[in-house]
């Protein structure tokens, strides 16, 4: 028997052309789950799990924002590191269209078109963290540093 082959997601691919290292880890989920109950099911520290939100300015930009799974985004906040008046969450519905992934597998890297990514500052406390890898079921484990160079991501506190 052949044996089965570990199906890539687009953030794997980018990250292994770049030569990235990585750490997969796979769990059984059907349907979308918040980070902390990723980060359980993983075995990841929660503290070091980010999720990933796609929000929009008045400009009509598109914004990727990453951070810490228990924190929510600060709007203002968020809206000052853009560099926008206002911001706000896309709508659920639209996640797919505009960035490609689905909810709870939506992932900084690899999105339909690179938006302008920021990650929260808190991420600095650790070498390593974990983001989505592209689908449900999957969180990838690289360093913070790797990701800020392969998204062109800034850090910011939001």
């Amino acid at each position: 028997m052949a044996k089965e082959k570990e199906i890539k997601t687009n953030a794997m691919r980018i990250l292994d052309k770049k030569k990235i290292p990585y750490e997969v880890l796979q769990y059984e989920c059907d349907e979308f789950i918040d980070g902390i109950h990723t980060a359980e099911k993983t075995g990841a520290a929660p503290e070091q799990s980010f999720k990933t939100l796609v929000l929009q300015g008045r400009s009509r930009q598109y914004y990727v924002f990453v951070l810490p799974v228990a924190q929510e985004v600060q709007l203002k906040a968020a809206a000052k590191a853009a560099g926008e008046k206002s911001i706000e969450m896309i709508h659920v519905k639209d996640i797919t269209v505009i960035t490609g992934y689905v909810r709870g597998g939506c992932s900084p890297l690899g999105m339909k078109k690179q938006y302008p990514v920021f990650l929260h500052k808190a991420a600095l406390e650790y070498e390593k963290i974990y983001i989505s890898g592209g689908r449900i079921g999957t969180t990838l484990c690289l360093s913070v540093q790797d990701l800020l160079a392969v998204t062109g991501g800034r850090i910011e506190e939001f």
